[in-house]
């Protein structure tokens, strides 16, 4: 490993470097999924229950049991649920906005080295040919074995461009997808708590 990163040089480290930081995105990525998702209708399910009751304490305890985004959104709906109507459908959806914002945070460095890497990559392959050619013509002498050896080398930065970009298109796409999904949640958590308190509004 080490002598294919020296053959193909300096180019190859700068590959190896982007691909570790998008790594390291990567897994604090799935950590972050991971911590902030839950289960909405068994939320939705508990609050409108807690509030139907007029439990309040309960309904507190619901919203402020998980750390979720969901949960977040909630909790600041149910903190200022004595506002009017418009007021607080105007406060979920500034919440939804900033629970996708850092859902979609770091994501552009997946998607810079998944778009770098292969032009990286074919750029370290052109300058080692170029110095192999040039190489070759200070010689004076020109072999079949020189000019496919000089090649070999040239291409190890090409191969390792692809080799960085392919998993990262995939993993950036798959997050993308994930996050896709949880705004769809938010979304209609929040249609859910607007609702409940359009409802418990009208009630009093």
């Amino acid at each position: 490993m080490y002598e294919y990163m020296q053959q193909g040089g300096h180019i190859m480290w700068v590959i190896f470097a982007m691909s570790v930081i998008a790594l390291a995105v990567t897994i604090e990525r799935l950590i972050f999924f991971r911590e902030n998702s839950t289960d909405p209708e068994a939320l939705e399910l508990a609050f409108g229950e807690a509030i139907f009751k007029g439990d309040r304490d309960k309904a507190y305890r619901v919203v402020s049991e998980k750390k979720s985004s969901l949960h977040r959104i909630f909790l600041a709906a149910y903190t200022h649920w004595e506002i009017d109507n418009e007021e607080i459908k105007l406060l979920v959806e500034q919440q939804v906005r900033r629970e996708i914002y850092r859902w979609e945070k770091h994501l552009w460095l997946l998607e810079l080295v998944a778009k770098l890497s292969p032009l990286l990559g074919l750029l370290g392959t052109v300058l080692g040919m170029v110095e192999m050619f040039h190489s070759l013509n200070l010689g004076g002498q020109i072999t079949g074995a020189a000019v496919t050896g000089g090649i070999y080398k040239a291409l190890f930065t090409t191969v390792a461009g692809l080799a960085a970009a392919i998993p990262f298109i995939f993993i950036h796409g798959m997050l993308v997808s994930r996050i896709d999904s949880e705004e769809e949640t938010l979304n209609r958590g929040a249609d859910f708590i607007i609702m409940e308190h359009i409802i418990r509004t009208n009630e009093k």
